[in-house]
């Protein structure tokens, strides 16, 4: 489905910034901090878009 491929994509991107993790609850304190973003986000109806979307 759409947007849960768009909430793996995200997880994707967000952690290839931060691609070396000391222990596994750092990944997943990163991973709970991006659902909550983007449960705030569909929540709220407050989806910001960028160049890319808009283009």
């Amino acid at each position: 489905s759409n947007p849960l491929e768009r909430l793996n994509k995200e997880i994707k991107k967000r952690t290839r910034v931060a691609t070396l993790f000391p222990n596994e609850d750092s990944l997943l304190r990163l991973v709970s901090a991006i659902l909550s973003e983007i449960s705030d986000e569909w929540e709220t109806g407050k989806i910001y878009l960028g160049m890319k979307e808009i283009g």
